[in-house]
């Protein structure tokens, strides 16, 4: 979960791409629900000549848990992707990396935390709990 990015400049590798499964802890999610397995995390870096790396982050996850408004069994497939911009050095605006590797753990942990709903449903038109008159 790892770029090297000292070795890669080294190797003259300024572009690539990278694939691997992630099992996130203790991240806040919608309430009642899980990740069901692994999260699938995708990307491509471009290193610059000032050693500013841009990553294209891929994320996909399916969430499964009980729906937000009638609380039977739920379950959603989540895709997202992200630019991030990593730097040398703490800008206050970006990701920052200590300028030798980039660890990926945060910047996919947010965006985990970004593309999840603020809702799960079991279907799209749930109206809630059927409660008789």
């Amino acid at each position: 979960m790892e770029i090297e990015v000292r070795k890669l400049n080294a190797l003259k590798k300024y572009t690539g791409s990278f694939k691997f499964e992630y099992l996130p802890e203790n991240l806040e999610l919608v309430p009642l629900a899980k990740i069901d397995g692994a999260v699938e995390v995708t990307g491509d870096y471009e290193i610059f000549d000032d050693d500013s790396v841009e990553v294209r982050l891929g994320v996909e996850y399916t969430l499964k848990g009980q729906c937000s408004y009638c609380l039977e069994s739920a379950k959603k497939r989540v895709s997202y992707e992200t630019d991030i911009l990593f730097v040398d050095g703490d800008d206050g605006e970006n990701y920052y990396y200590d300028g030798i590797k980039i660890n990926l753990k945060t910047a996919v942990d947010d965006a985990i935390l970004i593309s999840q709903p603020s809702l799960l449903l079991c279907r799209e038109d749930c109206k809630g709990i059927d409660v008789p008159k």
